[in-house]
């Protein structure tokens, strides 16, 4: 049986099979770049306009400003402290003078506190403490006297020129329960001033005396009644009197940070130093 012939391709056929597999694959691009894909661009239109922030417009900027005030610092606004009269310290030594004899002889101690240095109801004079608080190499002596409703803790230096004779380089009024502690050189004094607040106070040696250089005031949520200091502790400020406005940290929570502002030195007797 003789073989069936092939058959014969028509002339264009291969043209057009090669132009039908071109067009399925235009189409299939086009399907493809139409959708869309994971992390690709796409157009949604024009964009917000970016409103910029505000900014202050002063009134009558031709004006000057008034500067804001300057406290004068202790150094200048008091008097040098005088040494307490009729005390000597032979060689040196602050640690061997007997507390309660330098605060008798002390002429800025109160009546209330003098009362304490005999013997009354609730009625207390601190065990002194020594610390270098000026830097000098040789602590101060640091005491407290409580009298009814009131405290008042004192500081005591050697004079810097002979180291015979004692200086009163601070004297503080401060709450009940307080605390305190030495950073470095500096004392800080922290305070329960209220239910929700506690006031930490920084005294710095500026080569006179201690004067506060730092004030603030940490919210601290509700303190019970019958326990009003909440133990000691460093900076971790509600206003008192006699002392400035500072911002208040919000109660109910610890602060994260509070305000911390300067403060003027408390109110004491004249004192000097080295």
């Amino acid at each position: 049986m003789a073989a069936r012939p092939r058959p014969r391709r028509r002339p264009g056929a291969a043209l057009v099979t090669a132009a039908a597999a071109l067009a399925g694959l235009v189409a299939l691009a086009a399907v493809a770049v139409g959708r869309e894909t994971p992390g690709g661009l796409r157009d949604d239109g024009p964009g917000r306009a970016v409103t910029p922030p505000a900014v202050a417009k002063p009134l009558w900027p031709q004006l000057a400003t008034a500067p804001p005030p300057t406290a004068p610092s202790a150094s200048t606004s008091q008097a040098p402290p005088q040494p307490v009269p009729d005390i000597t310290v032979p060689g040196h030594d602050l640690t061997a003078v007997d507390v309660r004899t330098l605060l008798g002889k002390d002429p800025g101690l109160s009546r209330e506190e003098r009362l304490a240095l005999g013997s009354c109801d609730g009625c207390e004079v601190r065990p002194p403490e020594f610390r270098d608080l000026t830097g000098d190499g040789r602590p101060e002596l640091i005491t407290a006297v409580t009298v009814i409703g009131s405290v008042v803790l004192h500081v005591y230096a050697l004079d810097g020129e002979r180291g015979e004779h004692v200086l009163p380089v601070l004297r503080v009024p401060v709450q009940n329960g307080f605390s305190a502690a030495t950073v470095d050189s500096d004392l800080v004094i922290r305070e329960t001033t209220s239910l929700t607040s506690q006031t930490t106070s920084r005294y710095h040696w500026d080569g006179v005396r201690l004067v506060a250089v730092e004030q603030r005031v940490d919210g601290v949520g509700l303190l019970p009644r019958d326990e009003p200091s909440a133990g000691a502790g460093v900076p971790t400020a509600v206003p008192t009197p006699g002392r400035p406005d500072v911002t208040t940290a919000r109660p109910g929570r610890p602060s994260a940070g509070a305000t911390a502002v300067p403060a003027p030195a408390p109110t004491s007797t004249p004192e000097a130093g080295r």
